[in-house]
């Protein structure tokens, strides 16, 4: 039975604001966030593929749409913070200081680990042209060294802490979901009955 006391279930019910409000995220936070997931997911596919088949046939594929979708999690990312502003207001609450700080650890690795590989891009002076878009021409002259360090030295290991944090993000959720001692946050991103 819906809320009139009737089986049907009306257009009204069905449909979702677009903006946040303190009870669960809208449907452009829900895009954003199940949009860059599904990428950061093919991000640790990739690169587990290189790591355990460097050189496969199967690599070879996979590589060439990491840094393309790398660029694309970075420009959607700026997106979902740029949203995320503009409805702070009416956000569902952080459920500790705890999750607050994980959240914010990982939108912060989220745009920094494309940032620091699309500043490397650049220094190396090769051409990068995401999905034919041409961003960067590339040039014959040196590599610029202080761009390429921050990645060289970093992106792998920051990278493999994202997919621990990202982890750790979905077994909380869970935690959360069945532990009667802990809030049901599950329904704030998805669309499932609170429980029970």
């Amino acid at each position: 039975m819906n809320s009139r006391g009737t089986d049907y279930i009306t257009t009204q019910e069905l449909t979702m604001p677009t903006m946040d409000t303190p009870q669960r995220y809208g449907t452009l936070t829900r895009a954003l966030h199940w949009v860059v997931a599904i990428l950061v997911i093919w991000q640790l596919t990739t690169a587990t593929v290189t790591s355990l088949a460097e050189d496969s046939a199967l690599d070879e594929i996979l590589w060439a749409t990491h840094k393309p979708i790398g660029f694309t999690i970075l420009v959607l990312m700026v997106l979902r913070l740029s949203w995320a502003l503009i409805n702070h207001a009416r956000r569902p609450a952080s459920v500790s200081r705890l999750a607050r700080l994980g959240h914010i650890v990982l939108y912060g690795l989220v745009l920094f680990i494309p940032t620091i590989a699309l500043l490397r891009q650049y220094g190396s002076g090769r051409a990068f042209e995401p999905f034919g878009l041409p961003l960067m021409a590339g040039f014959e002259s040196p590599e610029i060294e202080w761009m390429m360090t921050p990645a060289n030295l970093l992106h792998g290991w920051l990278g493999w802490t994202l997919f621990a944090l990202a982890l750790g993000h979905v077994l909380m959720t869970l935690h959360h979901r069945f532990s009667r001692r802990t809030e049901d946050v599950l329904p704030r991103m998805l669309d499932v009955p609170p429980r029970q």
